[in-house]
């Protein structure tokens, strides 16, 4: 079986956040080829979870791998990864995980 990656609900709102922005800034086809690359770079994250940087100083158990200005946040799962969230580099990460907490 394929590892598979799910995305959490404010993964899904972070998505839909940045892709709105790209686009209304660079054009629908912008945000299009934005969202193929985080899909593809899902898929790889989810074949090699052991890829990313472990970020333990954020959040317990989370690692990260960047995609353009972008971080992707998640955690290894039996069947795949978890996407937890996307979001800008130059966010306060650590405020990030403990709004969530």
């Amino acid at each position: 079986m394929t590892p598979q990656f799910f995305l959490s609900q404010p993964a899904i709102d972070d998505i839909t956040e940045i892709a709105d922005y790209i686009t209304s800034q660079s054009g629908l086809a912008q945000g299009e080829y934005f969202l193929a690359k985080l899909d593809e770079k899902f898929a790889h994250i989810a074949r090699f979870p052991k890829l990313g940087r472990q970020r333990d100083d954020i959040f317990p158990g989370v690692k990260s791998l960047s995609v353009d200005n972008y971080l992707v946040f998640y955690t290894a799962t039996p069947s795949g990864v978890d996407i937890l969230r996307v979001v800008s580099g130059y966010r306060d990460l650590k405020m990030l995980f403990e709004e969530a907490d």
